[in-house]
C-alpha cells in the first residue's frame, strides 16, 4: 500500500492507496501516519479522496529518530577516495532536519556555500528491534521512503564530524509517500536517480549496496533500540557535487529532485536563508515544472 499525508479541506490528513493506478482514499481523521507505522491497522474501508487530480504529498509524518549511513555503495567510496569499510559508518540525522516534498531546502550562505545532495532509500522500521539476527531483520521493516541527506560538506570538514552538516533544518526531504514493505519484496533492485534543474547528476541501484538492509537493521540493533518510526537513511550511489572536478553545490533557485523506483519523486526548490532572502520558492517556474513531471 501507498500511504502519504496531505493537507485536505485545512487539515493534514492521511491516504492511501493500493496501487499507483488506483484512487487515494481517505483515512478517518483520526488515524495518522505514525499511528499506523507503529501497529494501527491498515483500514481498506477508507472513502475515497473527492478530487479530480493526484494530490502533491506533504511531509508524511516526523521520525523519532533518523540513522544516516556514510559511504555504502562502490563508486562512492571511490569518489571520496575511501577504502571499503569493514562495518558500516554511522552517523545521527536530526529529526528536526526533515522536510516532505515541496518545502524548500533553505540554507545561510554565510554559514555554509558547499550544500550538497545525496538522494537514499529510507527505511521505515515497524516495531521494536533490539539486537535483531540479519536473517530476521527484514521482518522488522514497516515499509520504505525516499530521502535526501542534504550535506553542508564545508562544515563537514571543519568539524571533522558530521553533526552540524548533515543536521541543520530542511536538510532532510522525506517522502513524498512511505510504501509498505510487501509492495517490494527486494529492495536491492530499485534505482536511485537525482536532478538538479533537470540534470541527471546520480544514477544508481541498491543492487549495489555494500552493506545491505538487513546487515543494517542487524548492525545498529546491536548498539540503538529501533522503533516503530524510526527511519534508516542507507547511503547515496556517486555523483554527489562536491566530488565532481569542478565541484558543484546546490544554490539559491534551483530545484532538487529525488527518486527512487517504486516509490516515487521528492521536488524541493533550494532558496537562501533569511538573511539575504534570495532564492525561489515552491511556486517558481522551476518547481512547477519539476512537480508536474
Amino acid at each position: 500500500m501507498h500511504l502519504a499525508t496531505l493537507t485536505h479541506q485545512g487539515r493534514r490528513r492521511l491516504v492511501g492507496r493500493l496501487a499507483p493506478q488506483h484512487p487515494w482514499r481517505l483515512a478517518p481523521p483520526s488515524v495518522t501516519l505514525a499511528e499506523v507505522i507503529a501497529g494501527g491497522a491498515l483500514p481498506w474501508s477508507w472513502s475515497e479522496l473527492p478530487i479530480g487530480t493526484d494530490p502533491v504529498p506533504a511531509l508524511p509524518y516526523r521520525p523519532g529518530a533518523l540513522y544516516g549511513v556514510g559511504p555504502n555503495y562502490p563508486e562512492r567510496l571511490t569518489e571520496m577516495g575511501w577504502e571499503r569499510p569493514t562495518e558500516p559508518v554511522l552517523f545521527p540525522k536530526l529529526s528536526s532536519s526533515v522536510i516532505g516534498s515541496g518545502e524548500a531546502i533553505v540554507f545561510d550562505p554565510d554559514l555554509t556555500q558547499r550544500v550538497d545532495w545525496e538522494t537514499e532509500l529510507a527505511v521505515v522500521i515497524g516495531s521494536e528491534a533490539r539486537r535483531v539476527p540479519e536473517a530476521d531483520a527484514l521482518r522488522y521493516v514497516f515499509g520504505y521512503t525516499v530521502a535526501n541527506d542534504i550535506s553542508a560538506r564545508d562544515l563537514q570538514e571543519r568539524d571533522g564530524q558530521w553533526m552540524r552538516g548533515k543536521g541543520l533544518d530542511t536538510f532532510c526531504p522525506l517522502g513524498p509517500v512511505v510504501v509498505t514493505a510487501d509492495e517490494i519484496p527486494d529492495p536491492h533492485r530499485l534505482r536511485i536517480r537525482t536532478r538538479v534543474n533537470g540534470e541527471t547528476v546520480q544514477d544508481g541501484t541498491t543492487a549495489d549496496m555494500v552493506f545491505r538492509i538487513p546487515a543494517l537493521i542487524a548492525y545498529l540493533s546491536r548498539f540503538f533500540t529501533l522503533r516503530a518510526g524510526d527511519v534508516v537513511l542507507t547511503g547515496t550511489p556517486a555523483g554527489c557535487g562536491d566530488f565532481m572536478r569542478p565541484p558543484r553545490a546546490l544554490r539559491p533557485g534551483d530545484v532538487l529532485e529525488s527518486e527512487v523506483e517504486g516509490i516515487g519523486c521528492l521536488v524541493n526548490p533550494v532558496r537562501g536563508g533569511a538573511r539575504d532572502g534570495t532564492g525561489a520558492g515552491a511556486d517558481s517556474p522551476g518547481y512547477q515544472e519539476a512537480a508536474g513531471r
